[in-house]
């Protein structure tokens, strides 16, 4: 039902209330149960594409502010599109596999170790599951337009195939292979992880400083000469296998005073480690070049047999320690690539969780590694070997989910090779845009620097690695495996990887050399997730027909440089040569007012559902577009109250339009622009700016810009300058009058305007402002945004307008001053002399309106700049004078001026000459009894 009001002669009962938190919803019912989602997409049929692709948050828990301003921002961006010529569709996924939600089924008492794999599966699909509807509702409760009846999950069949596809083509071109090799292992978590599963903070760490002895010197170094080396993890002490030095540097060999013992430093760290280690009188005995040193061997503290082999790095650095690294390949990246190249044994003395293991030595198997630090440390010192230790602070990798710190640890484990297509997804990077500009050089370089991806994660809840074993132990995976289990998985979904043995898994017939008996096992491990989210280029845009891949556009936190983007990108590359997305924006995090992270442990969250219980969604979603999103952005409740406020400004404002136009009707009352008074055309002009400024804006997603202005023109334009002196017009000429329907025929194009503009940031106030207006749409998201309306000689309208604009500038200052001086009241009180020179007259001259109404005084005379009295008031160079002083007369009753003509026709004693003639025109009746009506507020 369209709501309808009238006019009741010149002031309007109009009711148009907020409480947007009741009104949204009902809002929200009537958008899907009428569809208006479906039917834009059915307007949009025909029209250029513009696919902005959903990067799946996590299905887990209640939204937070940063989900609330990722999804306005999209929603916005959709929007606009949709009602500016494009087709714009808007799949909303969710990420939906993984250990978080594991945990949760944890907490909830469940053990998965004590289950069927497949039944503590559909649990978590069960959980996962609701978490998806639970955020749903939540983000559609934001006002957020989207297809959500069909939205993309992780777990679904046809996703879980698509991925499974991607895996196999990545296996077609060489990219996948299995090694040992040390990766980021959480022992919280019992699985490896990837480099987006980790966060990094500051932690304290026992660093020691110990002496290895040399046994083989190679003819450089004596037996009685002791390699210092430096660890900040002693407990990886007892996987140690070799020593790196730096080849281009100085090594000092040193004895210190009182000591029979030589020992081997960096030079340029001598100095430093002879105060740390109380050495005094050092003599310098010899120094080497690292390079010379190569292929020492020194025995191992612990354990005499072992030799460790001296090594040549480049990670080795001058910036602390001695310059020689203790070096244990299996327990750490830089440590495994030199230790391959001197072809080291790999040793990793800890098991999954983190407890040390036999090969480690009787002293320290069976404990925790973190308190193995202290079993070497004291060793070390029981040994005489420990020259110093000292606490050691800096940054370490966290498990991002359980908050537990995660070691480096060789494992075997599945990856896909970045290298081999490193370049090719360098050049991909080049042919995307990206906001804020800075993100291209991010992800750049996260991608030149970055190693192979381990994909393979030792949990059960994901999409299982479709590899086959064969008798031999070799891996078997072929077009002709993966394809069908990629069938199976879609037919059944990927719970048919752990129901069935292998050889129910393969095709009908399947042999393979490796298996002469015909017998097959199969992976356990399932793919990391973000393989999972990473090809849902794969499993969404590619797979549906009415979107493109790639898309025009993601926009995410700007933590996704080392998740969705860097990983979607990876497999796009892989499999299709090219990135999947045509333009990356990236935003900020959302902090609290202290610039700190939001944390519920802190107690320092806002809650999206808190400010739209208390203000509505429409507060939320004006908020983003006042802040900078490419930044970090503070959040506090006063910045909602702030909003509020100029939400507030925007709907009475809209409410004053709406009032005035009640009684237009556009079809038949509108009056060309050619035929518009001089004013309302200048108002055309600044609206038509307005159009295209913010139209430019949006296309650069630039909303803050938006607000900016649209604010501006509601406050300045509007409400301090055009519906100031409006009301004159509006209330008190005659209501069929020419100037009357000349400026309503503005104020409801301006309305109908601003009505669009504000759509794809306010949809439920400005639906609700549309019900008020005669426009053929029956929703403002099914119409399309405000085009400029042609104005003959508009730059010359602009510039006049505009100089005039500054001179009313000098006459409020004079107004202002006259009124602080209790000269005058409100300036309907004041009479205004302007003293101006030949320019600025015609100028005025030049406007053909009723200067002295657009200023809103009694009365107003112009003189020449010769004339200033004294005591006037200069302004612009002396170009300009100007004299205040209170208007001869009286008051008239209705249009509340002073005027001298007040009474002057006596059928109306009370009214100036203009109302009189305007009320016995419009009310001949009145003419005998005086006009004794209900008069309008002015």
């Amino acid at each position: 039902m369209r709501v309808k009001d009238t006019l009741n002669l010149g002031k309007t009962k109009f009711k148009m209330r907020g409480n947007l938190p009741v009104k949204e919803v009902d809002r929200q019912k009537a958008w899907q149960e009428n569809k208006v989602y479906e039917q834009r997409q059915k307007l949009n049929e025909g029209k250029p594409s513009f696919v902005l692709h959903d990067g799946p948050p996590y299905a887990n828990g209640d939204i937070h502010m940063g989900h609330a301003m990722n999804k306005i921002s999209k929603d916005i961006i959709v929007r606009y599109k949709s009602m500016n010529g494009f087709r714009a569709p808007y799949v909303p996924g969710w990420d939906t596999h993984g250990l978080p939600i594991e945990q949760q089924l944890t907490k909830m008492g469940y053990d998965r170790k004590k289950m069927k794999t497949s039944e503590f599966r559909d649990l978590c699909r069960q959980y996962a599951l609701e978490q998806v509807e639970r955020q749903k509702a939540e983000f559609k409760r934001l006002g957020v337009a989207a297809e959500w009846d069909d939205p993309y999950l992780t777990l679904d069949p046809k996703f879980e195939a698509a991925e499974i596809r991607v895996f196999g083509k990545m296996n077609d071109e060489g990219l996948i292979y299995k090694g040992k090799r040390p990766v980021y292992w959480s022992w919280s978590s019992e699985s490896a992880m990837a480099e987006a599963e980790v966060d990094y903070h500051d932690v304290t760490s026992p660093s020691a400083f110990y002496a290895e002895h040399v046994v083989d010197g190679k003819g450089i170094l004596d037996d009685n000469t002791y390699m210092v080396v430096w660890t900040t993890t002693p407990w990886t002490i007892p996987a140690s296998e070799g020593i790196t030095l730096g080849a281009d540097f100085d090594y000092a060999v040193v004895q210190p005073e009182g000591e029979d013992k030589k020992y081997v430093v960096a030079e340029a760290l001598l100095a430093q480690s002879a105060d740390r280690f109380g050495w005094h009188n050092v003599k310098t005995l010899k120094t080497v070049k690292g390079a010379d040193l190569e292929h020492v061997l020194a025995e191992h503290p612990f354990y005499p047999d072992r030799k460790l082999v001296t090594m040549l790095g480049d990670f080795v650095t001058l910036d602390g320690g001695t310059g020689l690294v203790h070096t244990a390949p299996g327990l750490g990246e830089d440590d495994f690539n030199v230790g391959m190249e001197y072809g080291l044994p790999i040793l990793v003395p800890v098991n999954d969780q983190g407890i040390m293991t036999a090969e480690a030595g009787p002293d320290f198997e069976g404990v925790f590694y973190e308190d193995a630090n202290q079993i070497a440390l004291d060793k070390l010192k029981a040994m005489g070997l420990l020259l110093n230790y000292m606490p050691y602070e800096h940054s370490y990798p966290f498990d991002w989910r359980t908050k537990k710190p995660v070691i480096y640890r060789a494992t075997p484990q599945w990856f896909a090779s970045v290298d081999k297509i490193r370049q090719n997804i360098l050049d991909a990077i080049d042919g995307v845009s990206f906001s804020p500009d800075w993100g291209k050089r991010r992800l750049y370089n996260m991608i030149r620097d970055r190693g192979d991806w381990v994909i393979s994660r030792q949990r059960v809840w994901g999409v299982p690695l479709p590899i086959f074993y064969g008798e031999d132990g070799e891996a078997i995976i072929t077009n002709e495996t993966v394809n069908h289990v990629a069938d199976l998985v879609e037919q059944y979904g990927s719970n048919v990887w752990f129901d069935r043995d292998a050889k129910d898994l393969l095709p009908d017939g399947f042999t393979s050399e490796h298996s002469p008996n015909g017998k097959f096992t199969k992976e356990t491990d399932i793919m990391d997730v973000w393989f999972d989210s990473g090809t849902s280029h794969q499993g969404v845009l590619a797979a549906r027909p009415y979107l493109t891949y790639p898309a025009d556009l993601v926009l995410e936190g700007s933590d996704q440089y080392r998740g969705w983007f860097n990983s979607s990108l990876i497999t796009s590359v892989a499999v299709a040569n090219h990135a999947p997305y045509k333009q990356l924006i990236s935003q900020g995090f959302t902090l609290d007012a202290n610039g700190h992270k939001m944390s519920k442990s802190l107690g320092n969250t806002i809650a999206p559902s808190d400010i739209i219980d208390k203000m509505g969604a429409e507060i939320v979603r004006l908020w983003v577009t006042t802040v900078d999103t490419s930044a970090d952005v503070r959040v506090s409740t006063e910045n909602f109250v702030k909003v509020s406020d100029s939400y507030k400004k925007i709907r009475n404002t809209m409410r004053y339009l709406l009032a005035n136009t009640a009684d237009f009707e556009p079809e038949t009352m509108t009056v060309p622009s050619n035929e518009l008074e001089a004013g309302d055309q200048f108002m055309m002009v600044r609206l038509n700016q307005l159009i295209a400024s913010l139209t430019a804006h949006y296309d650069q997603y630039d909303f803050l810009t938006v607000n900016k202005e649209l604010m501006n023109f509601i406050i300045n334009d509007l409400s301090a300058y055009y519906l100031d002196y409006a009301k004159d017009v509006l209330y008190i000429d005659a209501q069929n009058s020419h100037t009357r329907r000349s400026m309503q025929t503005v104020l409801y194009q301006i309305t109908v305007a601003l009505t669009k503009l504000m759509t794809p940031i306010l949809p439920h106030t400005a639906e609700e402002i549309w019900d008020f207006l005669k426009e053929p749409e029956e929703y403002v998201q099914l119409a399309e945004m405000p085009q400029p309306v042609a104005i003959d000689g508009a730059a010359e309208i602009n510039d006049k307008w505009t100089n005039f604009l500054a001179f009313r500038t000098h006459v409020l200052k004079a107004l202002e001053e006259a009124r602080n001086n209790k000269l005058i009241g409100k300036s309907a009180d004041a009479e205004l002399d302007v003293y101006a020179t030949p320019e600025i007259q015609r100028m005025l001259d030049s406007l053909h309106a009723d200067v002295r109404q657009i200023l809103m005084v009694s009365d107003l005379q112009v003189a020449d700049i010769a004339d200033a009295p004294a005591n006037s008031e200069q302004f612009d160079e002396d170009s300009l004078a100007l004299v205040v002083k209170p208007a001869e007369g009286e008051t008239c009753e209705r249009c509340r001026l002073i005027k001298k003509d007040v009474g002057a026709n006596p059928a109306y004693p009370e009214f100036c000459e203009r109302c009189a003639h305007i009320v016995e025109t419009e009310f001949p009746e009145t003419a005998t009894e005086g006009f004794n009506d209900e008069k309008p507020a002015n």
